[in-house]
């Protein structure tokens, strides 16, 4: 790997590195079976994305404070994603975790995992979404066709990412062109691109 100024890595370099550990299951901490690895997996994928996405000013209510991840459905999660955020920042916020049941109680978050026991009502979901900065991540089948921005798709038991970038620019989302180049990219008008 190279080196670059100051003797640091980018912020990308570093991604990479850390999206081929977790895809090598490197990073999965030792749970039982292959579902829980799966999500210890994604867990520490949600929480590098951040370092890779910037939102508007306005969807920080004040300067302190933190960057919210959501949870909306029944949590696959566990204690995985809030062990993983932990006393950790991202670009000088405190990342909190939070867990939703309804649409209707989502305020003030800026990553929302939206959970596969959310199928069925994945339409108005993303409907009621689509004006919110909002970093929406699914794994349902067509999420990102959906208006979804991020699903996670395991292939060959490594997790991929396809970015719907024409719904993060809707949402006033910037998702850095750096992570754009590596995934592939989807839209809501047609498949894959």
């Amino acid at each position: 790997m190279e080196v670059l100024r100051n003797g640091r890595w980018s912020g990308w370099r570093i991604f990479i590195c850390f999206l081929l550990a977790v895809q090598a299951g490197v990073l999965a901490p030792p749970l039982y079976g292959q579902a829980a690895q799966e999500y210890a997996r994604r867990a520490a994928c949600i929480f590098k994305l951040a370092e890779f996405v910037d939102w508007p000013q306005e969807a920080f209510p004040a300067a302190d404070s933190p960057l919210v991840i959501g949870i909306l459905g029944v949590d696959p999660f566990g204690n995985v994603l809030d062990d993983i955020v932990r006393n950790e920042t991202v670009k000088n916020r405190k990342i909190v975790v939070r867990r939703y049941q309804r649409l209707e109680e989502i305020k003030g978050c800026h990553i929302l995992f939206i959970c596969q026991s959310e199928a069925g009502r994945m339409e108005p979901i993303l409907s009621n979404l689509k004006k919110q900065s909002i970093l929406t991540i699914g794994e349902t089948e067509n999420f990102d066709r959906q208006g979804g921005m991020i699903r996670f798709v395991t292939e060959k038991n490594k997790l991929q990412m396809k970015i719907n970038a024409e719904a993060a620019k809707a949402a006033n989302v910037t998702i850095s062109s750096k992570l754009l180049r590596m995934v592939e990219l989807s839209g809501t008008r047609g498949g894959a691109r």
